[in-house]
């Protein structure tokens, strides 16, 4: 077995690897590549849909309003944003915030699937309707879904996969809000159940991958009544703040209900930063 050391210079490969990328047509439009950041060797691991505009001008997942509150919600479980891995399931762009495509999908997976083998995470908060769909395989809404673990296969790997909110539709409603509060407090719960058992594989056999983002079915589920939204039967309006997509294009969520990306009161990034000169792609890790 590699030790983490190990890991955390073969995810630094990988981040190279996808630096470089040229599998979709969004290497034509993208600034930076976002790859993630946070802990090469974290427990927890959050996975948005894609980049927005600012993630793209600055090479970091979650830098702006909803990134404020992922970080403010993780300190109100007693966790850092350093001690977990942030990442989203495409590492570029996508213009004008609109859906990722099947083939972008598709040619993204391996890149996900890689940063799940190397760091290793117990448990996998999907942050939104997009990415729980992606990695469920399924078109539930996050509304019947949150606050729900499954045990699943991702790539290589078995995880308990945890439905949330994204924290860009609750920064305009404060019942979603209070769900995803309540959502993440049973997170240090599903952290201290440890590893889910993984499948058996010999030194030079190993575990085939599953297709595009996630598995056919779960091993297990198990609901928070606590967690429940009023009215969870019913799924509310597509592009709402309940419906938990794209509700905020800075932070992974693309365009919808939340503010523009450029320019706007509480913005990370001024309207004027698009004409200076980006950084370098970046991966911080801790």
């Amino acid at each position: 077995m590699i030790s983490a050391a190990e890991r955390r210079e073969q995810l630094k490969s990988v981040f190279e690897q996808a630096r470089d990328c040229t599998r979709c047509a969004l290497h034509q439009t993208r600034t930076r590549v976002v790859f993630g950041s946070g802990n090469a060797d974290a427990d927890l691991m959050f996975v948005g849909e894609a980049p927005g505009a600012n993630e793209d001008l600055q090479g970091l997942p979650f830098v702006g309003q909803a990134g404020k509150l992922l970080s403010k919600l993780l300190e109100e479980i007693g966790m850092a944003r350093d001690e977990v891995f942030i990442c989203n399931t495409l590492k570029c762009r996508p213009p004008n915030n609109r859906d990722p495509h099947p083939e972008e999908i598709e040619a993204c997976s391996e890149y996900l699937h890689r940063q799940v083998e190397l760091i290793r995470p117990s448990v996998i908060c999907t942050l939104g309707n997009f990415a729980t769909k992606l990695l469920r395989r399924d078109q539930t809404g996050i509304s019947r879904l949150h606050g729900q673990e499954e045990v699943r296969l991702i790539g290589a790997r078995v995880v308990r996969l945890y439905p949330l909110y994204h924290p860009a539709a609750a920064l305009y409603t404060p019942t979603t809000l209070e769900l995803l509060r309540a959502d993440f407090r049973r997170i240090p719960e599903l952290l201290a159940m440890g590893d889910p058992p993984q499948p058996e594989a010999g030194p030079d056999e190993p575990v085939e991958a599953t297709d595009q983002l996630g598995s056919a079915a779960p091993v297990q589920a198990r609901r928070a009544s606590s967690s429940r939204a009023p009215g969870d039967g019913a799924r509310p309006s597509p592009g709402g703040p309940g419906d938990g997509t794209r509700a905020d294009a800075s932070d992974g969520a693309g365009s919808g209900v939340g503010p523009p990306a450029h320019g706007a009161e509480g913005s990370m990034v001024p309207e004027e930063t698009s004409a200076q000169p980006p950084p370098a792609d970046q991966l911080c890790l801790f």
